[in-house]
């Protein structure tokens, strides 16, 4: 299988991955009537006044590009904390992660004082945090599968310690 040697890329790829899944949830949330409007409508409240603009074309576009450029971010981060800390324990750190910058995310939108569409019921704001979790454990299950092994290669901490294990580089080296 392909695999990714680059963190930007495989961030932006894992990133979109996870931005597909939390669309989804989103949607099926707004139109069970779970959440008052859609992230994309939230995000567009970023730059647009009425919520009819949120609403248009335009507006969800709008919504969508932040949307996904914050995806990207994540995916990136996410890309990051793996290759510092392993590909161990995916469930807790993608939860962690996806929560966490979705929290983040809602926090940022909400504070904005010229950000006038925004939900405000408990409902809306955990139909996103369940979103946000789904694009965590994605986008953190795409970076461990699509990631090359030597990303996740810890480096000695210093140059008097000898590594425990061998380096993927080292091991096809012998080889």
């Amino acid at each position: 299988m392909f695999k990714i040697k680059d963190r930007i890329l495989l961030g932006t790829v894992a990133g979109l991955a996870g931005d597909i899944a939390k669309n989804v949830i989103d949607e099926i949330s707004h139109k069970n009537k779970l959440s008052q409007r859609s992230f994309r409508e939230t995000a567009a409240g970023v730059w647009v006044k009425k919520n009819s603009e949120a609403k248009s074309l335009q507006g969800q576009i709008l919504g969508g590009l932040l949307d996904l450029g914050m995806s990207i971010a994540g995916g990136v981060g996410i890309v990051y904390l793996l290759t510092e800390t392993g590909r161990d324990r995916l469930i807790t750190k993608g939860l962690i992660s996806g929560v966490g910058l979705g929290s983040m995310i809602n926090f940022m939108i909400g504070a904005l004082p010229q950000n006038k569409i925004k939900p405000t019921d408990a409902t809306s704001n955990l139909s996103y945090m369940v979103s946000h979790a789904a694009y965590g454990l994605i986008t953190t299950a795409m970076v461990a599968k699509l990631g090359h092994p030597s990303l996740f290669d810890k480096q000695p901490i210093n140059d008097y310690l000898e590594p425990t294990e061998l380096t993927t580089e080292q091991q096809s080296q012998k080889q």
